[in-house]
């Protein structure tokens, strides 16, 4: 793909896959971020980028947050229930997204959510909040509950305790859960398809789209250009936080 991606289009015709490019030209790099059809606009998958971070980070950050708090409430205050609700929260990882996706358009639809960033947001929120749940749920368990009765016995509260002992304690957990939640979404196609609306069509859509363009000549280098772009996002991540990944799982974020 690198090579190829590197290579005019003379060059890929003569049919040497894996030779190195006699001639190196970022031409096709320019044509996918700036120039490429996408469907009926020929802007490159620029705007799809801008969309893909617009719905990354809020996706991300809201259901690590919500993920987090319901770990630490079912793991430490075992309300009547807990585990009933745990149990059906964990049941519905295993439901395909397949299978909820009309029922979701019919509730959305009425609140004017789908076609929406808010809408894909919340979407991706509601399906990441097993593993979310199940990630900090773990961690939260496995320390020592003498902890959580101590800072009680200080008078520390619901948020409290949460904000400033559970939550210092859960840094490696928040880097596995934000690396997971990131590169799942920026992944995603198939939701950001049916929600996002033709405003919000994240990178893979419109990376889907230039690549299955029938008409024109069909320009290689460019698809496998547009498609490094595409993945740039999720290999820094793992590149960039491995360490921090490893160490999160080692420390207990896929225990029980």
């Amino acid at each position: 793909m690198s090579v190829t991606s590197l290579k005019s289009m003379d060059e890929i015709r003569l049919g040497q896959l894996f030779a190195w490019p006699s001639r190196l030209t970022l031409e096709a790099w320019r044509a996918a971020w700036r120039s490429a059809c996408t469907g009926v606009a020929c802007e490159g998958i620029r705007g799809g980028f801008w969309n893909s971070i617009a719905i990354v980070l809020p996706s991300t950050l809201i259901a690590i947050a919500l993920g987090a708090l319901n770990g630490y409430a079912l793991a430490f205050w075992r309300a009547r229930g807990a585990s009933l609700l745990f149990g059906l929260l964990m049941l519905g990882a295993f439901i395909p997204v397949q299978v909820l996706m009309f029922p979701l358009v019919r509730l959305l639809g009425p609140l004017h959510l789908v076609g929406s960033l808010a809408g894909i947001v919340l979407v991706h929120v509601i399906f990441s909040m097993p593993i979310m749940t199940l990630i900090f749920r773990n961690h939260f368990a496995a320390l020592p509950r003498e902890l959580f009765l101590a800072a009680r016995l200080d008078g520390g509260g619901f948020l409290r305790i949460f904000l400033q002992l559970m939550l210092p304690l859960a840094v490696p957990m928040l880097v596995v859960a934000a690396i997971m939640q990131a590169t799942g979404v920026w992944n995603d196609y198939i939701l950001g398809l049916v929600f996002a609306g033709r405003e919000h069509l994240p990178m893979t859509v419109q990376l889907n789209n230039l690549v299955n363009t029938t008409t024109g000549a069909k320009l290689y280098n460019v698809d496998m250009a547009a498609t490094l772009l595409t993945s740039l996002v999720p290999l820094a991540i793992y590149l960039l936080s491995g360490r921090w990944f490893v160490r999160g799982i080692a420390a207990g974020a896929m225990k029980g």
